[in-house]
C-alpha cells in the first residue's frame, strides 16, 4: 500500500479514536505538513468519507456520527500480525480456546476476499510451538482459576510449592497479571510483586474479595526489569577459557555474547575469552559437556573442579 494510502487510512483511525481534531494537530501527528493534511482531507472527501470541518476557536475536522470502522481498512501486514499474535495455545491454556475459535472464524469472514485468502496462506505456512526440544510440558491445572481471577480483579488463596524448606506454604495473592514464557506461565501477584509459576500451585480459591493493582503498574514494564535483574544476578562471576572454533559454536547465551564482544583469536586457531558463570558447580558442568573443546584457564577453583574430574573420569575408563 502506497504511502499516501496508509496516511489516509491513519487520518482516520486517529479521527475515530481522538474524535475532532485540527489540521495542524493532524499534521504533527503524522508529520506532514498542514498543506499536506488538507490534501488527504479533500481526497477522503472525494471517496465518499463523511468528514466534516468545523470553523472557529472549538472546530477541526471529525467523522459523522455513527461512522464505523471495517476490517476492509486493515493492511496486509496487519492481518497477518493479528493472525500470528493470536495462536491457539495460550488461549486454550487459559480456558479460551472455543472463544478463540469463534473470533478466528469472525476475523475471516470480515476480510476482503484477497486479503481473506492472504491469510489463509499464512496460517498453512507458519506454525509456532514456544517450548523447547526437551521440554515435556508444564501441567498448570489451576491456570483457568488464576486467569478467570486475573480478568475479575479477585484475591486469590492458594497453597503453592517452592524450592526452598518449608517447601509448601499458604498465600494470599493479589494478582496483577499472567506471563507466558517459554511455555511456562507466571503470575505476577502483590504484595510485592513477586512471581510465582502457575504449575507450582497445589490448590486454590478465587476469593469476592476485590484486588487493588498499584496504579501505573505496568505489567510488560515490571516483567523486562524482573528479567534484566534475573539476568544481571545470573552471572556474577567469570571464567578465563581458551576454546576451539567447534567448541565455541555450541556456546550459547551469555556466554556466546560474551566470546564474540572479548575473544581473542590464537595462533592455533582456538580463542582465549572470559566469559560469565553463575557459579563454579555451573560452571564445571557446562565446560564440562564441551569436552575436549575448552580449557579452563582461571579462577584456579574451577580449573582445579575440572582437573579433579577428569582424572577421575580416566581413572574409570582405563
Amino acid at each position: 500500500m502506497s504511502v499516501k494510502s496508509s496516511r489516509l487510512i491513519s487520518i482516520l483511525l486517529l479521527l475515530r479514536t481522538r474524535g475532532r481534531m485540527t489540521a495542524a494537530e493532524l499534521a504533527a501527528e503524522l508529520e506532514v505538513s498542514v498543506r499536506t493534511v488538507y490534501r488527504d482531507v479533500e481526497s477522503l472527501h472525494l471517496a465518499g468519507v463523511p468528514l466534516y470541518g468545523d470553523a472557529g476557536h472549538r472546530g477541526g475536522y471529525r467523522l459523522l456520527a455513527g461512522h464505523r470502522s471495517h476490517l476492509t481498512d486493515l493492511f496486509s501486514r496487519e492481518a497477518e500480525a493479528l493472525v500470528l499474535a493470536g495462536m491457539p495455545g495460550a488461549a486454550e491454556g487459559l480456558g479460551l480456546g472455543p472463544h478463540f475459535a469463534d473470533a478466528q472464524l469472525k476475523l475471516r469472514a470480515g476480510l476482503p476476499a484477497p486479503l481473506r485468502e492472504h491469510v489463509d496462506r499464512l496460517r498453512a505456512r507458519f506454525h509456532i510451538d514456544a517450548p523447547g526440544w526437551y521440554d515435556e510440558g508444564h501441567e498448570a491445572p489451576f491456570l483457568p482459576q488464576v486467569a478467570d481471577a486475573v480478568r475479575a480483579g479477585r484475591v486469590l488463596e492458594l497453597r503453592y510449592r517452592r524450592w526452598t524448606a518449608p517447601t509448601d506454604v499458604d498465600r494470599r495473592l493479589e494478582p496483577y497479571g499472567l506471563v507466558l514464557k517459554a511455555g511456562r506461565w507466571y503470575l505476577i501477584a502483590g504484595p510485592g510483586p513477586r512471581t510465582y509459576r502457575v504449575d507450582q500451585i497445589l490448590d486454590l480459591t478465587v476469593t469476592d474479595e476485590e484486588a487493588t493493582i498499584p496504579e501505573g503498574f505496568d505489567l510488560a514494564g515490571h516483567w523486562r526489569a524482573s528479567q534484566a535483574d534475573f539476568h544481571a544476578r545470573l552471572h556474577r562471576g567469570e571464567a578465563l577459557v581458551r576454546v576451539s572454533a567447534a567448541g565455541a559454536a555450541r556456546l550459547t547465551g551469555a556466554a556466546a555474547r560474551a566470546l564474540a564482544a572479548t575473544g581473542v583469536p590464537e595462533p592455533d586457531g582456538w580463542t582465549r575469552a572470559t566469559l560469565p558463570v553463575e557459579s563454579t558447580e555451573h560452571a564445571h558442568d557446562t565446560f564440562l559437556a564441551l569436552g575436549t573443546d575448552v580449557e579452563v584457564l582461571a579462577p584456579e577453583e574451577l580449573r582445579t573442579r575440572m582437573a579433579e574430574t577428569v582424572r577421575t573420569l580416566a581413572q574409570r575408563y582405563t
